[in-house]
């Protein structure tokens, strides 16, 4: 992707349009479900960690959020989300800072946070295409989730929510004991998906690797690799 583009999103509370660019992390499958799994009410604050171009920060607030902020290291990403507030009339509803996670919100009280940084793999980040110009997850694709999950400090009010997505094509245990740290057992799975993966991804010698080592627990279905999402509520105590 070479400029700015416009990618209709019609999942909740769509159709409507947003912008990419170079830089910039594209709606996925996990957006879509994140979308599918989040409630918002009148009175909440919302914060989208890595918010890409600010899908789910304009779900939050078009489902009624008193007020969303969206961070992202990306400045293309902070700049294309702006810019598609103001089409969207929300930028009364909608703030877009820059800066590595959580950092740029320092200063916020949350009551709901989506945590949907990338987490997959770096080989496999590569292989799929997925990833243009953004950051993966790390070796094992639980690196920036788990250092997000480190860094919500006081950011998040007691009795918040945390929507945290973990799939079987990362490190999921590494997440979820990290997740465990900070929310103890206030966790619960509200939604589950499955997947099928590209074949260039399913069938690499990386994707194998993984496999044997245990960071990774795919399943077939006839010739078609498969992976499993799931979207973790956790309840701040």
């Amino acid at each position: 992707m070479s400029e700015v583009a416009d990618v209709e999103w019609k999942g909740r509370t769509g159709p409507f349009t947003l912008q990419v660019a170079p830089g910039v992390f594209s709606p996925t499958h996990t957006s879509r479900t994140l979308a599918e799994a989040i409630e918002i009410s009148a009175d909440d604050t919302v914060i989208d960690v890595g918010c890409g171009s600010g899908v789910l920060a304009f779900v939050a607030a078009r489902l009624g959020a008193r007020k969303v902020y969206g961070c992202d290291l990306s400045e293309p990403a902070v700049g294309v989300a702006r810019r598609t507030a103001e089409r969207l009339g929300l930028t009364g509803v909608c703030e877009f800072r820059s800066g590595d996670l959580l950092e740029p919100v320092r200063d916020v009280r949350a009551t709901v946070l989506i945590g949907d940084v990338s987490g997959i793999p770096d080989e496999l980040a590569s292989l799929s295409g997925w990833f243009e110009a953004v950051p993966a997850g790390g070796p094992t694709g639980a690196e920036l989730p788990r250092k997000m999950l480190a860094s919500i400090g006081e950011t998040l009010v007691p009795g918040g929510r945390l929507y945290l997505p973990t799939g079987t094509i990362q490190d999921e245990d590494a997440i979820l004991s990290a997740a465990r740290e900070v929310f103890g057992d206030n966790m619960e799975p509200v939604m589950e998906r499955e997947f099928p993966l590209p074949d260039l991804v399913g069938k690499s010698v990386a994707a194998a690797r993984l496999m044997k080592e245990g960071l990774l627990n795919l399943h077939r279905r006839g010739s078609r690799w498969l992976w499993r999402l799931r979207i973790w509520r956790c309840i701040r105590a």
